[in-house]
């Protein structure tokens, strides 16, 4: 995993059955529901998170042009700076835009919600596969 890199994570699975402590980190991650998308920089606290809360969600590096494609349709109006500005680190997604971002179900629906995406389902880590499941959400 590339460490400069904007992660956009998707909360895949819903609350029924969760333990206390791993609801309160998708909380801390933005991620109340399902099918919601969170955007954040992969930081040792962030990676420790999103590694307590893999059986619940699905994240890779989002690229340029996607996040622009999600902005864009979910009428959300930022500059080519801002993005830049997101994309370097420079500033947080939480000061650009609302978060978390509420999608879609994917077309076609998710692989599988009880398998990682390694095994054929839909969970854990994508890499730059996050971009084709995110324009089938959007």
């Amino acid at each position: 995993m590339n460490n400069d890199k904007l992660l956009a994570l998707i909360r895949v699975r819903g609350t029924v059955g969760v333990r206390k402590d791993i609801a309160e980190t998708l909380k801390r991650l933005r991620l109340p529901h399902v099918n919601n998308l969170s955007l954040v920089f992969p930081t040792p606290a962030n990676i420790g998170m999103i590694k307590k809360c893999i059986n619940y969600i699905t994240y890779g590096e989002i690229s340029q042009e996607m996040l622009s494609k999600l902005l864009e349709k979910k009428e959300i109006k930022l500059g080519k700076e801002d993005i830049d500005a997101l994309l370097a680190g420079k500033k947080k997604a939480s000061e650009l835009m609302p978060l978390p971002i509420r999608l879609r179900p994917p077309k076609h629906g998710y692989e599988g919600i009880k398998k990682h995406f390694k095994e054929g389902g839909a969970l854990g880590y994508r890499g730059a596969e996050i971009n084709k499941l995110i324009n089938r959400m959007v």
